[in-house]
């Protein structure tokens, strides 16, 4: 057990103080970058993949290391999105406008963005490729692509958006749509999907169910509403302790769950959604809706699929527990895009960049990496307009908790965090290379023990 002055006392302590002044206020504007749009030369000694969180972090950590003209950023979008809240966002707790910011405010200072997209990776010759035809060199590669959305997998979708009574918290362009379709409700069925792929925050499919049965609740329309949650999953939850605290808000909430039921179409114009039973394959079975809530089906980004770096499945082939690359030495991954065997979520890349900093930093010094990726991830499982149950586990589905207190239970004060404190911590700490984690918390609340 390590000696509690000497947690207390440690720099990642006084962080977290220093963040607990400053509290709730308005943050500040980001540094602008002072790259151009197109990068001035072509060889850099850190080349990074992906603005999204993963990347903008790893950006920033590199330039403490090697200096900002020396690192740079590959992203073609002009702004950057906390994609967390867009849960509340769907369910009006929350402005869209809120969740995102000029990409340019984000890149670190000096660091330089190329404003283009990745097309091809040639990690034998160290180099990429762009859609503006530039060739880019690198020493050390770090991918941050993330994941991407394959809508256009169910049938008659995405062009289904254009009518009503559907959304989808996972877009940007659709998200809203998810509210509207929440007020427009009258009476009938509620339907809300898990794809049978892997996804990204993966208790948000099921959090918009909760947060529309409360709505319906507040606007006294839950007794027309029969709510259902069809998941390709067989289980609410994939760690115990919390899907059973879970089943017991459904089965209070009188919820519907359908489980191995995956969505193949969708017919906007009838307010029909199609799915699949994946224990009887081709066999499927009509719902009618008066709302329904998508998660599309996912993979990693095309550009990675047939890529040198993939494994068979596509995802970035990283070593679990350093993020080093396992054939390429100079290349490593962070985040969606990885076969990293963890929830996707924005916490477990918080994670990841601390051990990826020290990984990186060994790997320069032609070191061995000693710093282990234990698998820790967390799912702020949003169960009502003020109330959280926040799942934090490991590789294992064992639950990995930062707080003394069962957080299986549903808390006001998990959901302010969720709502106020992780966007400020994301923007101002997490982006600038400063949050590595919960890990120096946890020792800290529970008295130095990991």
């Amino acid at each position: 057990m390590a000696p509690v002055a000497a947690v207390v006392c440690s720099p990642h302590a006084r962080l977290f103080a220093s963040l607990l002044r400053l509290g709730l206020q308005h943050p500040g504007p980001l540094q602008l970058h002072t790259g151009a749009s197109c990068a001035a030369k072509s060889h850099y000694e850190v080349l990074v993949l992906g603005g999204g969180s993963g990347g903008t972090t790893m950006a920033a950590r590199m330039k403490r290391k090697v200096g900002a003209e020396n690192v740079a950023v590959v992203e073609p979008s002009e702004r950057h999105f906390y994609q967390p809240i867009w849960t509340l966002v769907g369910a009006g707790a929350k402005q869209l406008s809120s969740s995102g910011r000029p990409t340019a405010s984000v890149i670190p200072s000096g660091v330089e963005w190329v404003k283009a997209r990745v097309v091809e990776l040639n990690p034998d010759k160290n180099c990429v490729y762009t859609d503006v035809g530039k060739q880019i060199s690198y020493k050390y590669l770090i991918i941050a692509l993330g994941i991407q959305l394959d809508y256009e997998k169910i049938k008659g979708l995405p062009e289904g958006f254009a009518h009503p009574k559907i959304g989808s918290n996972y877009s940007v362009k659709t998200v809203e749509k998810t509210w509207k379709a929440l007020q427009d409700f009258r009476e009938g069925n509620a339907i809300f999907t898990f794809p049978n792929t892997p996804v990204k925050c993966a208790g948000a499919p099921q959090k918009i169910m909760y947060l529309a049965e409360a709505y319906f609740r507040k606007t006294g329309k839950r007794p027309g509403a029969n709510i259902i949650f069809n998941t390709s999953l067989g289980a609410i939850f994939g760690v115990k302790k919390y899907a059973d605290a879970l089943q017991e808000i459904i089965r209070e909430r009188d919820l519907t769950v359908n489980y191995r039921r995956n969505l193949v179409e969708v017919r906007a114009d009838r307010q029909e959604a199609v799915f699949e039973d994946l224990d009887k394959p081709g066999e499927t079975q009509v719902f009618p809706y008066e709302m329904l809530h998508v998660t599309p089906p996912m993979s990693s980004p095309d550009v990675l699929k047939t890529s040198p770096v993939a494994d068979a499945a596509g995802w970035v082939d990283v070593d679990k527990e350093t993020l080093q690359h396992k054939k390429y030495p100079n290349v490593f991954g962070i985040g969606d895009c990885t076969n990293l065997p963890t929830s996707k979520t924005a916490a477990a890349v918080a994670a990841q960049s601390g051990i990826l900093d020290r990984t990186i930093s060994l790997i320069m010094k032609n070191q061995t990496p000693v710093r282990k990726y234990d698998g820790y991830t967390s799912c702020p499982l949003v169960t009502s307009y003020n109330r959280v149950i926040l799942a934090e586990f490991d590789y294992t589905a064992q639950p990995l908790e930062t707080f003394p207190f069962d957080q299986s239970k549903e808390r006001l004060t998990m959901y302010l965090m969720k709502a106020d404190m992780m966007p400020f911590l994301y923007w101002n700490f997490m982006l600038r290379g400063y949050w590595g984690g919960p890990a120096f918390l946890r020792k800290l609340f529970h008295l130095g023990m990991s």
